[in-house]
């Protein structure tokens, strides 16, 4: 009790000395300057970053309204966004740093010693945006093209190009994100670059049927095809490819256009087995001639 007694009074006499002296008074003169300072570089920087973030909406949406008048690929397009969209938020970022004491000297030299940190860092994103310049400057795709990327055989239509990343469609709605760098440093097969693909099917048939016949058969069906091109003399090439061991192989090759390419191609298909089995021209299929041998056991 005595113990709690002489704190009690001890903190008594603090108190009333400090309110005599003014402490309230003196912490709120230091502090609250300090208080406002910082509310209002809290309020100078989110100001900031909303006039940077319009004023970056209205300059790329300038800029895109130009490169679609002048008929820059979409490609293109979306990759110089992606670009200026980071400027402008880094621009922001300097401004907020400075508002809260940060000089641009000191900026610049943070920025050059993480440079190199960076870098080691962000090697295989430094390599993608790479990929995603030699892209846009050599033209191997544009968006819309239906692309094969033969190291790992992803393939479907180039919907967006951006700074880091490809994104592909496939057939079955399927979106494939593919790094720019890995695209740029491999082979790849464009599918659709040209306006025309070459048809080129192969029809076995039987051994004791009439070659001349089933040739005559695949060059009227093929003159029958109204979307094929016809452009060259030798558009339309029939011949026996191979002599295998059970059947004779036969090769078509013919021009179409490339949007129409697979519909012509499943379509012969089909049409080569019905005009065959129409004119007795048999395809051979493996067979497998199985012999039981029925053993008596000897009493």
């Amino acid at each position: 009790m005595v113990m709690a007694s002489v704190v009690s009074e001890n903190l008594v006499d603090f108190i009333t000395k400090n309110m005599s002296d003014g402490f309230l008074k003196k912490w709120l003169d230091t502090a609250l300057p300090e208080v406002f300072a910082f509310f209002w570089a809290v309020l100078l920087a989110f100001l900031a970053v909303f006039i940077c973030n319009k004023v970056g909406k209205f300059i790329r949406k300038i800029i895109q309204k130009a490169m679609t008048k002048k008929g820059v690929e979409h490609g293109v397009k979306t990759f110089v966004d992606s670009m200026l969209a980071a400027v402008f938020w880094i621009v922001a970022i300097c401004i907020v740093l400075t508002l809260f004491g940060v000089t641009a000297a000191s900026i610049a030299a943070a920025v050059a010693s993480l440079g190199v940190t960076a870098g080691l860092a962000l090697q295989g994103s430094l390599s993608n945006f790479a990929g995603g310049v030699l892209i846009l400057v050599l033209h191997p795709f544009r968006v819309g093209d239906y692309i094969i990327e033969d190291s790992h055989k992803n393939e479907g239509t180039v919907i967006e190009i951006s700074i880091f990343y490809t994104k592909l469609k496939t057939i079955d709605n399927k979106i494939i994100v593919i790094p720019n760098g890995a695209l740029a440093n491999n082979s790849l097969t464009n599918a659709t670059k040209s306006d025309r693909r070459l048809i080129d099917l192969k029809v076995s048939i039987g051994y004791d049927d009439d070659i001349k016949k089933a040739k005559n058969l695949l060059v009227e069906l093929i003159n029958k095809e109204t979307r094929r091109l016809e452009k060259r003399d030798d558009e339309i090439n029939v011949f026996v490819s191979e002599l295998g061991e059970s059947s004779v192989e036969l090769g078509m090759r013919f021009w179409v256009p490339t949007e129409d390419y697979w519909e012509i191609r499943w379509q012969m298909l089909e049409d080569i087995k019905y005009t065959f089995d129409a004119n007795g021209i048999s395809i051979p299929f493996n067979q497998m001639d199985v012999t039981i041998k029925n053993v008596q056991e000897k009493e």
